[in-house]
């Protein structure tokens, strides 16, 4: 009888603990939002991140708050000697947490480390050439994201991208984009929509955007979406939201359906950050 009543209260303390964790978590996260921003930080975050002063107040505000709570739940390594300053965290979180403006509620949730290399690292990568053939590659790469728990960027990269916004190419928010689409164990483009009736229109739009980038790409047509988003429908979910933040005009204007789409989930509008055509 003992052990059947322990049995029941050990069972009751881990439903318990399952149902509170979530409001405890989100009490933790509105304490955190409600602290004052730095000074310090704030002006670093005005020096690093070109659009953050064309934000309106309730933006610039709720960045700041994800922020901090970026901050306090992930962790940051530096790889091959690299000493990640507070500079270095506080840049790619900005850019990261411009992704979470739409107060979606979670913090890229299977997201633990952010792995920053110096610049462009080297992974060794196991490809089948033949049918019992497999050759192993050395290859350069500046970011990638991990299903798991982990981004990799390049410091050099991450710095270059943002004294170069409005150029289309942003490592950080590229790859904090597959950070979403890989919130439900998947990457085939499509990250969890606020509702069931979202995911057919998400599908019409996205897979005919990139069934046109796929043959501007193979026309040799210039396009304003990188091509490398004609590689995989993940991919180019990744590279059409780094469009969507750094040429929203020109996104606009030749593929509406796209803006559109994207400024749903996103939930906000570059177009009133300043940008010019």
């Amino acid at each position: 009888m003992i052990p059947a009543i322990i049995a029941f209260l050990i069972i009751g303390i881990v439903i318990t603990a399952i149902l509170i964790s979530p409001l405890l978590i989100k009490q933790h996260r509105k304490r955190l939002k409600s602290r004052p921003f730095p000074p310090l930080w704030n002006a670093i975050i005005e020096n690093n991140l070109p659009i953050y002063l064309q934000l309106s107040p309730p933006e610039r505000r709720r960045l700041q708050g994800h922020i901090q709570v970026f901050l306090t739940e992930k962790q940051f390594i530096g790889c091959k000697g690299l000493q990640v300053t507070e500079e270095m965290k506080l840049t790619i979180a900005s850019v990261a947490c411009l992704l979470l403006l739409n107060e979606r509620g979670e913090y890229f949730s299977k997201l633990r480390s952010i792995l920053v290399y110096p610049s462009a690292y080297l992974v060794t990568e196991t490809v089948a050439t033949g049918e019992y053939v497999v050759e192993e590659r050395r290859e350069a790469r500046l970011g990638e994201s991990w299903s798991r728990d982990q981004v990799v960027l390049s410091w050099e990269q991450v710095e270059q991208d943002t004294q170069n916004w409005q150029d289309g190419h942003n490592v950080v928010l590229h790859e904090f984009a597959h950070q979403l689409d890989q919130e439900d164990g998947n990457s085939q483009g499509v990250p969890i929509l606020p509702n069931k009736s979202d995911y057919p229109i998400w599908a019409q739009v996205m897979t005919a955007e990139y069934q046109q980038l796929c043959n501007d790409v193979q026309q040799g047509v210039k396009t304003v979406i990188n091509s490398y988003g004609a590689t995989n429908p993940a991919e180019f979910f990744a590279v059409a939201t780094e469009t969507f933040f750094e040429k929203p005009q020109q996104l606009l204007h030749q593929h509406p359906r796209l803006y559109e789409l994207l400024q749903r989930y996103y939930q906000v509008n570059p177009r009133q950050w300043g940008f010019k055509d």
